[in-house]
């Protein structure tokens, strides 16, 4: 069986289920419900499936005019090595362009900014302007 790449907004049980399966909420601060909402507010999503099973997601919102922040790109572990994060990046990034974005941003997570420097993404310089809170 193949990957379809979509475009719609994943269920929310499964997006729930492949949100957990990254380690990002070990503390259990997201439910369904939040992270539900999190997809929907955004301005683009990709999701890939196996049948009918979500596999793999990345979201970016955006002011839909200068910048975009990529939010997540998550990939089931049983899945990964397979290509599907770069399918994922490469609807992400021609979509940007496709609107004119041309600034984007993301926070990776350790030991994954090889991944994204094959994009062109550059870690910014310790004395760089830039700062962030997690509340």
């Amino acid at each position: 069986m193949t990957f379809k790449i979509r475009t719609d907004l994943p269920a929310k049980a499964a997006y729930y289920e492949l949100f957990q399966s990254t380690g990002w909420d070990g503390d259990g601060i997201w439910t369904e419900d939040m992270l539900h909402e999190a997809v929907r507010n955004s301005w683009y999503v990709v999701t890939v499936y196996k049948g009918d099973r979500l596999v793999a997601s990345g979201r970016m919102v955006s002011d839909g005019v200068i910048q975009c922040i990529l939010c997540e790109m998550m990939v089931l572990p049983d899945y990964r090595n397979r290509g599907l994060g770069s399918q994922i990046m490469d609807h992400l990034l021609d979509y940007c362009k496709s609107k004119g974005i041309r600034w984007v941003q993301l926070a990776c997570a350790k030991g994954k900014q090889g991944f994204y420097e094959r994009y062109g993404f550059r870690e910014r310089p310790a004395d760089a302007p830039g700062m962030g809170l997690f509340l």
